[in-house]
C-alpha cells in the first residue's frame, strides 16, 4: 500500500537537526544566563557599550537605506552597458571577508590613505577613519549594496503600465509609484541592517575600541580575552541576545507587501530624472565600493612577498574549517528543508537572533570546565559557523524543495518510494543549483569569521582572518595586505567552486 505523501519525507533528520540548532542557540543562551552574575548589575562603561550599539547600528542602517534610494532609483532608471555586472558586484561586499574590507577601507580612509595624501597635498587637516564614524563607514560600505538592491527590487516591480498612467495623468512618478513602494520595502530592509551592524564584532574590533567605542559584543570578548571576568561576559551576552532578538523579531514579522499590482512584463521606458545626475550618483557609488577593493588588490600584490610562513599554514586551517562548516550546514539546510512545518522556520530564524559572540560565549562557558578550549577552537568555530549560515542557506534552498514536494510528492507516495529514494533520486537532483550556491555562501561566510576564533584561538589554532587581525595590530601593515589578498581570492574561489559545481549539468 502506497504511503501518503506526508510521510515520504525524513523526519529523524530534520529532528536531529532541529536539536542540533537549538542546542547552539538556546542551550548556549541557557548556559549564559546561568553563569552570569545577576547581583552586580551593569556598570557605566557597560551601559556606553549598549548605548554604543543601539546607536551605531541605528545610524549605520539610516545612512544605507537613505543613500541607497538615489543610488537604486538611478539603476532602475538608466540602461547602460556593463550594467548587469555592476548589479552583480553590489552583492560582492556581502561574501567579502570583514577584516578584508576593512584594511580596504583603511587603504582609502586610513592615516596613510588616499584620501588624507590628497587632503595633506592640499594642506587641508587629516581626518582620522577610528571610533564611531569609522565603524558607520564601514557599516554603511557592507550594507549598501544589500539595501541598493533590495530596493532595486522594488523599482523594478512596479508594472510599467504604472508608469504611463502616471504620464498620461501628468501625476509625479515618486507621489503615486515610488513612496508607496518606498513604503513596503525600506522598514524590513532598515531592520535587517541594523541586525547585521549589531552583530558587527571584526568592524568595532578593528576600528572600533577605546571606553566611547566599544560594542556590546567587544565588551564580552574583552571580558573573556583579557579580565577572564566570566560573570560579566555572561551578563553582556543576555544583552547582545535580547537586542538581536528584537531587531530579528521585528525583521521578521515585517515583511514586504507588494501592493502595485500586476502588468504585462513590459519594459519600462522611463523619461524622468536627469541621465547626467543618475550617471554622476551611479559613479559615486560605485567608487566608494569599489575603491576598497582595489586598493586590497594593488596593496596586496606587493605584500605576497612580506607574508611570513604560518601564513599559509592559517589559510590552510581555514580552507579546512570553510569545508567542514559549509557540509554541516548544507547537512542542517536539506535535513530543516525536508523536514518542513513551522518549527523549522522557527529554528531558521533562530540564528539571526544568536550571534558569534554569543554562541561562542556560551560554547566557551560550557568547555572550560571540561578541557582547554584553545584545543577545540577549529571545532566550535565550524559548527558556530555552519549554524550562523544556516538561515541564509534555508532562504536560498525551502523554497525549491517546496515546490518539488508540491509538484512530486503525490506521484512519489502512489510508487510507495522511501525516504531514501525520494531524497537521492527526486530532491538532490533539482536541489544542486540553490545547494551549491548555499554551500559557496557559508564557505566563503566561513572563511571571514573573526568571532568566534577570536575567543578560542591560540597560536596554534589562528586561521588567516585572526593571523591577518595579528598582523595589523603589530603594524605590518605591508603582510597584512598580503593576506588580505590571499583571504580574498580564497573566500570568492571557495563561492565559486561551490557555486559552480551546483550549476554544472544540473538541467533539472
Amino acid at each position: 500500500m502506497a504511503h501518503s505523501a506526508v510521510t515520504i519525507n525524513p523526519t529523524k533528520p530534520g529532528g536531529v537537526a532541529v536539536g542540533l540548532v537549538l542546542v547552539l542557540t538556546l542551550g548556549t543562551l541557557g548556559a549564559v544566563a546561568w553563569r552570569a552574575d545577576w547581583g552586580r548589575g551593569l556598570g557605566a562603561a557597560d551601559w556606553a557599550a549598549v548605548t554604543f550599539t543601539v546607536t551605531q547600528a541605528l545610524v549605520s542602517a539610516g545612512l544605507s537605506c537613505l543613500l541607497a534610494i538615489p543610488v537604486a532609483r538611478a539603476l532602475a532608471r538608466r540602461r547602460f552597458w556593463g550594467r548587469s555586472v555592476l548589479v552583480t558586484l553590489l552583492g560582492a561586499p556581502f561574501l567579502l571577508p570583514v577584516i578584508v574590507a576593512v584594511l580596504g577601507l583603511l587603504a582609502v580612509f586610513g592615516r596613510n590613505g588616499i584620501l588624507n595624501d590628497a587632503l595633506g597635498a592640499l594642506g587641508l587637516p587629516e581626518v582620522s577613519i577610528y571610533g564611531f564614524h569609522g565603524v558607520v563607514l564601514a557599516h554603511v560600505f557592507f550594507n549598501l549594496p544589500l539595501v541598493t538592491r533590495l530596493i532595486l527590487q522594488g523599482w523594478l516591480s512596479i508594472p510599467a503600465e504604472r508608469f504611463r498612467l502616471a504620464a498620461s495623468l501628468d501625476t509625479p512618478v515618486g507621489r503615486m509609484l515610488e513612496w508607496p513602494m518606498l513604503r513596503t520595502v525600506l522598514p524590513p530592509a532598515f531592520l535587517i541592517v541594523s541586525l547585521i551592524c549589531l552583530t558587527s564584532f571584526a568592524v568595532a574590533l578593528t576600528l572600533g575600541g577605546g571606553p566611547r567605542a566599544t560594542t556590546v559584543e567587544l565588551a564580552i570578548y574583552q571580558a573573556l580575552r583579557f579580565d577572564f571576568d566570566l560573570g560579566r561576559a555572561a551578563m553582556l551576552a543576555l544583552i547582545q541576545f535580547g537586542l538581536c532578538l528584537i531587531a530579528a523579531t521585528l525583521a521578521w514579522r515585517m515583511t514586504a507587501v507588494d501592493g502595485l499590482g500586476t502588468g504585462l512584463d513590459r519594459s519600462v521606458d522611463r523619461w524622468d530624472g536627469s541621465r547626467w545626475g543618475d550617471g554622476v550618483i551611479i559613479a559615486l557609488a560605485a567608487t566608494f565600493l569599489l575603491m576598497p577593493l582595489i586598493m586590497v588588490i594593488v596593496r596586496g600584490v606587493p605584500g605576497l612577498f612580506e607574508l611570513p610562513i604560518d601564513i599559509w599554514r592559517a589559510a590552510l586551517r581555514s580552507v579546512i574549517v570553510a569545508a567542514i562548516s559549509a557540509a554541516l550546514c548544507i547537512g542542517l539546510t536539506l535535513a530543516l528543508a525536508l523536514r518542513g512545518g513551522w518549527i523549522v522556520g522557527l529554528v531558521g530564524v533562530l540564528p539571526l537572533a544568536a550571534s558569534s559572540l554569543v554562541v561562542g560565549t556560551g560554547l566557551f562557558l560550557l568547555v572550560y570546565p571540561f578541557a582547554n578550549p584553545a584545543k577545540l577552537a577549529l571545532v566550535v568555530t565550524a559548527l558556530v559557523n555552519a549554524v550562523l549560515a544556516l538561515p541564509f542557506a534555508l532562504r536560498s534552498v525551502a523554497p525549491t524543495v517546496d515546490k518539488i514536494t508540491s509538484d512530486y510528492a503525490r506521484l512519489s507516495a502512489i510508487l510507495d518510494m522511501s525516504p531514501w529514494v525520494w531524497t537521492t533520486r527526486v530532491v538532490l537532483p533539482r536541489l544542486r543549483r540553490p545547494l551549491g550556491f548555499a554551500s559557496g555562501l557559508a564557505a566563503a561566510l566561513s572563511m571571514g569569521d573573526l568571532g568566534v576564533i577570536a575567543l578560542f584561538a591560540g597560536d596554534a589554532q589562528e586561521t588567516l582572518p585572526l593571523a591577518m587581525y595579528r598582523l595589523m595590530g603589530a603594524y605590518r601593515m605591508d603582510a597584512a595586505a598580503g593576506a588580505a589578498l590571499v583571504l580574498l581570492v580564497l573566500s570568492f574561489a571557495l563561492f565559486w567552486i561551490c557555486d559552480r559545481g551546483g550549476r554544472v549539468d544540473a538541467d533539472l
